[in-house]
């Protein structure tokens, strides 16, 4: 299967995929990368306690 290009998906389809494909750390990384890279957007405190959540998420999910 090949790679989406999330450098051409909009924040809203970026966000999709990842909660579709919680496994993909590319994604995850890109979607906070563009929303660390917002001007006048910052991460929550409350996303910033999810990442430590959704990552082991992940390693549970390719463990598997």
């Amino acid at each position: 299967m090949n790679k989406p290009n999330f450098q051409t998906m909009n924040q809203a389809e970026l966000r999709a995929y990842v909660l579709a494909h919680r496994e993909d750390t590319e994604a995850f990384y890109a979607l906070v990368d563009r929303l660390k890279s917002k001007p006048g957007r910052k991460l929550s405190e409350s996303d910033l306690k999810r990442i430590p959540e959704i990552l082991t998420e992940i390693k549970q999910k390719r463990q598997a």
